[in-house]
């Protein structure tokens, strides 16, 4: 597989790329930090070959706080309307719908904590996402959803949100929830989010979320790992096909 230049859009400091930055590490991938919060600029699209949008606590529609978002989400279309891949975590994901023209909005309920997806039939169909069917527990740490983009495919669905995951074309995933996840990543995000842990029905108290078992996270890294390496040989076929 051909070497990637990845490059990471970061929006806090505690919400990194962790196992993603695991894997390219382990297939020989160059990836980059962004960090937007700092100032830093997203790159234009000759810059990489991937680009991934990580999480954070903002949402979509808070520009007047966080005026990168606009910057961002345009490096974003702009990377689409390029044909590279995009990979989008939680607000990345969130992102990732806005520049596609769907609507993000506050989810009816919040997701916190080790909770399970359902992979849909077009999931279970796909190559991409067939090998998580029918279902597997993931971390979650949500609280805005997505309507479904035009022309996406629908992967991934849980009780409490039905937009868990969509992919668009050949190169950009959208994943509401966490596979990156290390026990370092969720001890950071419960101490650095601790007010959003209120007792809710999809909402886990940081006690159960810190006591995670070892295999947890062996779990959804094996997940991760195989969706990533799906995904660039789907990426790879697709460009020494043209």
């Amino acid at each position: 597989m051909p070497t990637m230049r990845i490059q990471c859009l970061q929006h806090v400091p505690f919400e990194g790329p962790a196992a993603i930055g695991e894997w390219a590490q382990a297939r020989g991938h160059r990836l980059e930090l962004v960090p937007l919060y700092q100032g830093a600029s997203p790159p234009p699209p000759a810059e990489f070959d991937w680009l991934l949008v990580m999480g954070g606590p903002m949402g979509v529609l808070d520009e007047q706080a966080f005026p990168w978002l606009i910057p961002e989400k345009a490096a974003i279309a702009a990377a689409i309307d390029a044909d590279k891949g995009v990979i989008g975590v939680c607000l990345g994901a969130q992102l990732i719908a806005s520049a596609l023209g769907a609507r993000v909005y506050r989810n009816p309920e919040k997701e916190i904590g080790w909770l399970p997806i359902e992979v849909t039939a077009e999931g279970a169909a796909s190559r991409l996402f067939g090998p998580l069917a029918p279902d597997i527990e993931v971390f979650q740490w949500h609280g805005d959803t997505f309507d479904l983009p035009a022309g996406a495919v629908h992967l991934a669905r849980s009780t409490a949100c039905e937009h868990q995951a969509f992919a668009f074309g050949e190169h950009v995933l959208a994943l509401q929830f966490h596979l990156e996840s290390t026990p370092a990543t969720v001890a950071a995000l419960v101490s650095h989010c601790a007010d959003e842990i209120v007792p809710a029905r999809y909402v886990q108290d940081a006690e159960r979320m810190l006591a995670a078992d070892p295999e947890d996270f062996e779990r959804i890294r094996g997940a991760l790992f195989g969706l990533l390496d799906r995904l660039a040989e789907r990426a790879t076929g697709v460009a020494s096909s043209r």
